[in-house]
């Protein structure tokens, strides 16, 4: 006969306390390990800098030149181009880190520069990203650098139109679709309405907008509005989309790992909380290994180019949550957290229970 304990019971049991321990001792492992790859090489970083942007000038050229005849091969090209511009987001999402260059002036320096392409204003960008690592998976303290997502509880404490809002913002298509390109595009000209104070981001965010100003408004003037706009707008579009998506699953799984303030830990919800995205080599290359993205976590000062390394020389950790590519998609789903469950579910779920 099986006999079926208590949840209460099972979490205070003998076994529950050495898994437990058994954890924080190979999370403590890990942590000290990924130590070991902190600290920017600037040989290789310039290589990669260089070298991806020589590549994405390149792309953009032949965008251009196969425009009036051949604008099957502009938009064919609009796929690596925007892969690029994905990289280049990760070299300054790397800057923001201070962990591209050792120099704290030449980080800002180059993130500041590769916002022109990323059209992400780097100091707001900077300082939201940052609050995302210093509190990600905590529930006690959403809402920065995050996407918005309610527990099971919240969402059935709201009202009939509150439930229809968060519906149609966790809708995908409106969600990764439209929501990525809108916030790349308009959303993050305006410092009013963001999470941070006008204060603080007014100044990352207005001289970015002056800086898009000058150089692609005088691209439009060169080359034509219609033109600039069927040329550049579809890779900005998909840079978006694949940048978005690649936000969305290194959070957002099924058995990720979410608390409130008095039970969260900061390397349990790095590990347990981001997922190890496995993705064919080309796409690590494109993403600049952002799917390592509990490595990245945990240690925040690791070099996109040694992530990978790091990843393949440590100890080993069968709770690292793994998410194959294909099946990544099935995350889409997901939209709420279940606190007794301890995991995300979908709206289907809401129907099995009780009110």
């Amino acid at each position: 006969m099986n006999i079926q304990f208590p949840p209460q019971i099972l979490k205070n049991s003998p076994q529950s306390e050495n898994k437990k321990d058994g954890l924080e001792h190979r999370l403590q492992q890990l942590a000290k390990h990924c130590q070991k790859f902190k600290g920017a090489h600037t040989g290789r970083s310039l290589f990669q800098l260089l070298s991806t942007f020589l590549l994405y000038v390149l792309s953009i050229a032949v965008m251009i030149l196969a425009y009036e005849n051949h604008y099957w091969l502009t938009l064919l090209l609009t796929l690596p181009a925007g892969g690029l511009i994905v990289r280049l987001f990760i070299f300054q999402h790397d800057c923001g880190h201070q962990s591209f260059f050792k120099s704290r002036r030449w980080n800002d320096r180059i993130g500041r520069i590769l916002s022109l392409f990323t059209m992400t204003p780097y100091g707001y960008w900077r300082q939201s990203h940052n609050i995302h690592h210093a509190n990600s998976g905590n529930l006690s303290k959403r809402g920065i650098g995050d996407l918005d997502t309610l527990t099971v509880k919240e969402y059935k404490a709201r009202s009939f139109w509150g439930r229809v809002g968060y519906r149609l913002y966790r809708n995908p298509f409106i969600m990764l679709f439209i929501g990525g390109p809108l916030q790349t595009v308009i959303l993050q000209r305006f410092p009013m309405g963001q999470p941070l104070p006008v204060r603080k981001i007014w100044k990352s965010i207005m001289g970015l907008n002056l800086l898009l100003l000058l150089v692609y408004g005088s691209a439009l003037y060169f080359i034509g509005a219609e033109k600039f706009l069927l040329l550049y707008l579809p890779v900005i579009f998909i840079a978006s989309w694949v940048g978005g998506w690649l936000f969305f699953v290194q959070h957002q799984f099924e058995n990720t790992d979410w608390d409130y303030s008095e039970a969260w830990n900061f390397n349990r919800s790095a590990i347990l909380g981001s997922s190890y995205y496995d993705l064919p080599k080309i796409l690590h290359w494109f993403s600049g290994n952002i799917g390592f993205h509990h490595l990245h976590h945990m240690c925040g000062v690791i070099p996109n180019y040694r992530l990978a390394e790091c990843h393949k020389t440590a100890p080993h950790m069968p709770e690292i949550r793994k998410i194959k590519f294909w099946e990544s998609f099935k995350c889409i789903r997901l939209t709420l957290w279940d606190e007794d469950l301890r995991m995300l579910v979908g709206f289907k779920h809401l129907k099995t229970i009780k009110a």
